[in-house]
């Protein structure tokens, strides 16, 4: 007779995913907007001040260029342990590195030890940030009833949108309400101390929760793969999928960032507004696109996430071009306009892309599998999307030309996604597969063709 405990409810499963979520992309958000401030205060006072900002945003990168590992190390623990040891150790590990950050020594109190204390603390940021994604959206969908697992995935992508606008107003808030010498003396830490708490609660939440019932039907089964790697399994045996995954994540990820903090530098420094109204009309953009997500996951629980990618893959290669060139108009409510547009096309895949990081593996090594391809695209694809759009500009003066970078993303993902992608609404993610075996579908209405 099973044992197993009874599920975690709903709502106590979004509110444990969200809060992780939210400290990553809160982070992600102030980060940015302080890199001015941390390059001067953490890099020598001597260098050239252009020089401090490239050496901050170095130490931003490097919490991109650890995801990939993170997820080596978490993705495994997911699989190996049970879900919910992978999101306590993750969000555990982001709270304690991000509230170290809002306590360092600057250069001037401990010299050359300053910057290096920033690039650990980013680094174990990174590691932390390449478990969480992946690693919710599996204890999420894993928690959820089919036919309602679109909606529920939608709570990841939304927690994004609501962490980043969270983010960036706090900071614009402290801003425009603290003197420049109480900003760079004390103001720019609050936002990172903030971490503690949230932290303390996302470890005390996830500490109440039962494992997955998905989880707790791998271990009964014995399917649970301690005595080989989760990782070399995924690898060896669901190699197409992971394939599958960086392409869908190459999409999602580059167009988040270019919502969440590109189009706000594209604004100040290629259209001209001041960064007040920038961060207006991106806080604007990006509210409009957290509510277009759980409508992006209801249709994606009736029509399918293969038709709803693959249309905004499309959305992808179709308008951007005419968005930034909307955008480049200079008219506060044409760039809102244009920004809209984006973010529909953005909800489709962003949504799509959390529930099939789930569905798209088996059950015994999802969280190994799905946290391979989203984490290097990220890291490498959609991570250096921010700096890959402002060279665009900056080399050959074409104000449009931050779209091609993710025309061009499309385009290349588009043939593999219309040929490969299945669909994987309805399917049984209880289930575990071995080499070569195809899963069983139940596709939602609508088949699996586009």
């Amino acid at each position: 007779m099973s044992t197993a405990a009874p599920a975690p409810s709903k709502a106590r499963v979004a509110i444990a995913v969200a809060v992780g979520n939210f400290m990553e992309w809160f982070d992600f958000a102030v980060y940015g907007f302080f890199a001015v401030t941390i390059g001067h205060l953490f890099f020598p006072e001597n260098t050239d001040p252009l020089v401090s900002l490239l050496s901050s945003f170095a130490v931003f990168a490097v919490g991109f260029f650890m995801r990939p590992l993170g997820g080596f190390i978490l993705g495994p623990i997911g699989d190996r342990y049970g879900r919910r040891a992978a999101l306590m150790i993750s969000v555990l590990s982001m709270g304690i590195s991000t509230t170290l950050i809002g306590i360092l020594p600057v250069y001037s109190v401990v010299g050359l030890l300053a910057p290096v204390l920033l690039v650990l603390c980013r680094c174990v940021q990174g590691l932390s940030a390449g478990g969480e994604w992946t690693g919710s959206s599996a204890y999420l969908i894993e928690s959820t009833p089919t036919k309602h697992r679109g909606k529920f995935g939608s709570i990841i992508s939304a927690t994004a949108a609501l962490a980043t606008i969270a983010g960036s107003l706090f900071a614009l808030f402290l801003n425009n309400t603290l003197s420049d010498d109480a900003l760079v003396s004390w103001g720019w830490r609050l936002p990172f101390l903030m971490a503690a708490p949230l932290a303390l609660v996302g470890l005390y939440i996830r500490m109440k929760l039962g494992e997955t019932p998905v989880y707790e039907s791998v271990a009964e089964q014995g399917e649970v793969l301690k005595k080989k790697s989760p990782l070399v399994d995924s690898v060896r045996y669901h190699w197409k999928q992971i394939l599958l995954t960086l392409a869908i994540a190459a999409v999602q990820g580059t167009g988040f960032y270019y919502l969440a903090t590109f189009t706000v530098n594209y604004l100040t420094e290629t259209v001209g507004f001041d960064r007040g109204p920038a961060l207006g009309m991106s806080a604007i953009g990006l509210t409009v696109y957290m509510v277009l997500c759980p409508i992006a996951g209801a249709l994606s629980d009736r029509f399918g996430r293969r038709r709803l990618n693959i249309i905004g893959t499309i959305g992808y290669i179709l308008l951007p071009l005419p968005v930034f060139w909307m955008m480049s108009n200079g008219s506060p409510s044409i760039v809102v306009i244009g920004m809209v547009l984006l973010t529909m096309t953005q909800s489709l895949v962003s949504v799509t892309t959390v529930v099939m990081l789930t569905e798209l593996f088996p059950a015994n090594n999802r969280s190994s599998g799905s946290a391979i391809g989203f984490n290097i695209a990220l890291a490498f694809i959609a991570g250096p999307a921010s700096y890959i759009g402002t060279w665009l500009v900056s080399a050959t003066g074409v104000e449009t030309s931050p779209s091609w970078y993710l025309i061009v993303l499309a385009v290349i993902a588009l043939p593999f996604l219309w040929k490969w992608l299945p669909e994987t609404a309805g399917r049984d993610i209880t289930t575990m597969h071995s080499a070569g075996e195809t899963q069983t579908v139940v596709t939602a209405k609508g088949g699996d063709r586009v």
